[in-house]
């Protein structure tokens, strides 16, 4: 049975999310463990395969998939649905971009930018914060989601990070409205309720 490995309000919370939005497929298990926290809390969990006990990790028999693009990509191709693009069908390509883009550009410039560190060989490999959010403002200009009409896995993982570092949201524009729409699923309150049953 493919496992999720989980730990609650961390990045693998995404991934509970997306569980959700696909209906939960019975023939996957999803098991928590704990994580060192920020705040000095938690710790690593034996029961963790990822090889640096970070979340999330997705075992499948000898298979392991890390990294939030490369789980969301696994579990849309495992249970198709409205959420992405299979290979063959349009936008697939737009798909892939966005959650790679996020991955490896998107997350390493908020970070760095929540952290107040630049650097001239960091901007010119990543660009910047106000770079990226141009991108996305770019893309939602005469669309509701980053793909066209219809929500995607994509819009998931992206707005979550606007959701998250809220200050990245600019006073104008499509973003605001978009994030709201996005974080306003039940997928989303169903995630954020079950990581706050229990500790974890």
């Amino acid at each position: 049975m493919p496992t999720l490995y989980h730990a609650p309000q961390s990045r693998s919370t995404v991934i509970v999310a997306l569980v959700h939005e696909l209906g939960d497929p019975a023939d996957l298990d999803i098991v928590r463990v704990t994580i060192p926290r920020q705040d000095g809390s938690g710790a690593p969990d034996p029961q963790n395969p990822h090889p640096e006990k970070k979340v999330p990790v997705l075992v499948d028999g000898d298979g392991m998939i890390r990294e939030r693009g490369a789980i969301i990509v696994w579990l849309t191709e495992r249970y198709p649905s409205d959420l992405a693009p299979l290979p063959g069908q349009p936008g697939r390509g737009a798909f892939l971009s966005w959650l790679f883009w996020y991955q490896g550009v998107f997350e390493p410039v908020a970070i760095l930018d929540f952290l107040d560190i630049s650097h001239p060989a960091l901007t010119a490999s990543f660009r910047d914060v106000s770079t990226a959010v141009a991108q996305v403002q770019a893309a939602l200009q005469d669309r509701p989601y980053l793909l066209g009409d219809r929500y995607s896995a994509a819009d998931l993982l992206v707005a979550g990070a606007f959701a998250f570092f809220r200050q990245m949201i600019p006073d104008s524009g499509p973003i605001a409205a978009w994030v709201d729409r996005c974080q306003d699923r039940d997928s989303i309150r169903r995630a954020a309720a079950d990581d706050g049953e229990g500790d974890g």
